[in-house]
């Protein structure tokens, strides 16, 4: 089944810790959302509509997605188990809503998961581009150049005056999202990250958690967005967006400088509290793990800690989620049971970098 590979516990390429300040900015994504011409809008489609429009999206780039040097899988969200869309969800491969849709859905994937094209979600098409780090404008190209080649083989529903029009009122227009994830922990810890997205929503910008609307900032770990889609160009919102990060980015360092310079020892006491709790625990709930994961993290940032990939980290954040458990132990696991496999999976991706030094037995 073509889903298999893309279930494994390994990492996609937009985990890799690569890019400009990526300490902070950690990934950066672009969607687009599109409707086809001639077709009622998911919400009032009928199912015969739904496979002709999946059908008419994957021909397309299974056909000619070789043109951009990707090979694309397509897997049909109705075949898939509840645990494994849950996955894909924890991977930011799909979203929540295309998994609990109603309606004939699919993704198709790109081999190296930096690509998702999400049919029959809120909206016919939803092309999603994931990088490592802060790479808006190469999140875009990418985006853009797939969105350009569907475009000359499809008809979209698009208006004069408005733009490209969607399912959301609030999407018409560029019918583009792009967001970047930042790791805030400096921010949060001196609580002026209260004050800070108060004033992001005034600039027409919003803040969620890893796992956009509804979700919680675990780990100090936020994602910011652009809220407008109508009336701006995408570079205009590619450039508010960059020059937002770069002020965010450029504030999180000062509070860095100012808890490392003011209390040095309480901050290296909790960032070894945390990676000690990481590599000894053998009960760890998703959200203890994702606050030491944080702290650990900044450890790193700040050099208190040398022997640790950050890469791996990235992954623990996505591997640690309840459903990756479960698929990774092939059955389902009680709350209790996930503590535990998560615990124990932090001991040996963690220790397996040479962290521990009292020869524990991870068996």
């Amino acid at each position: 089944m073509a889903v298999e590979r893309f279930l494994q516990p390994r990492a996609s390429s937009w985990m890799a810790n690569d890019g400009e300040n990526v300490d902070i900015a950690m990934s950066t994504r672009i969607r687009l959302a599109r409707n086809l011409e001639n077709f009622k809008f998911p919400y009032s489609f009928t199912e015969d509509e739904a496979l002709k429009v999946d059908k008419e999206i994957s021909s397309v780039l299974l056909d000619k997605g070789g043109d951009l040097d990707y090979t694309f899988s397509h897997i049909s969200i109705e075949e898939l188990a509840k645990l494994q869309k849950e996955v894909l969800v924890e991977k930011h491969l799909i979203s929540p809503y295309l998994a609990n849709s109603q309606h004939s859905g699919s993704v198709l994937l790109s081999d190296n998961e930096e690509l998702s094209i999400m049919v029959n979600e809120e909206d016919h098409l939803r092309i999603q581009s994931l990088q490592s780090g802060f790479h808006l404008q190469k999140a875009y190209k990418i985006a853009n150049e797939l969105d350009s080649l569907l475009e000359k083989n499809l008809s979209y529903a698009f208006h004069e005056k408005y733009g490209y029009l969607t399912s959301c009122p609030t999407n018409v227009g560029t019918g583009m999202r792009a967001s970047v994830m930042l790791h805030l922990p400096a921010l949060t810890m001196s609580h002026q990250i209260q004050r800070i997205i108060p004033a992001i929503s005034r600039l027409g910008m919003v803040v969620r958690g890893i796992y956009g609307e509804g979700s919680e900032a675990l780990g100090n770990v936020y994602q910011i967005s652009n809220q407008l889609t109508l009336g701006k160009s995408e570079y205009e919102i590619l450039q508010d967006l960059e020059n937002m990060t770069e002020q965010i980015i450029q504030q999180e360092r000062k509070a860095r400088e100012a808890i490392l310079l003011n209390s040095p020892l309480v901050l290296e006491d909790r960032v070894y509290r945390s990676l000690g709790t990481l590599t000894h625990s053998r009960l760890l709930t998703t959200e203890e793990a994702a606050t030491c994961l944080s702290d650990v993290r900044l450890g790193i940032d700040l050099k208190m800690i040398q022997d640790v990939d950050m890469s791996i980290l990235n992954e623990l954040m996505i591997f640690m989620q309840p459903a990756f458990l479960q698929q990774y132990a092939d059955k389902p696991l009680q709350p209790k049971e996930r503590d535990f496999a998560r615990a124990k999976l932090f001991r040996e991706r963690l220790n397996k970098e040479g962290i521990n030094s009292e020869g524990e037995d991870l068996a």
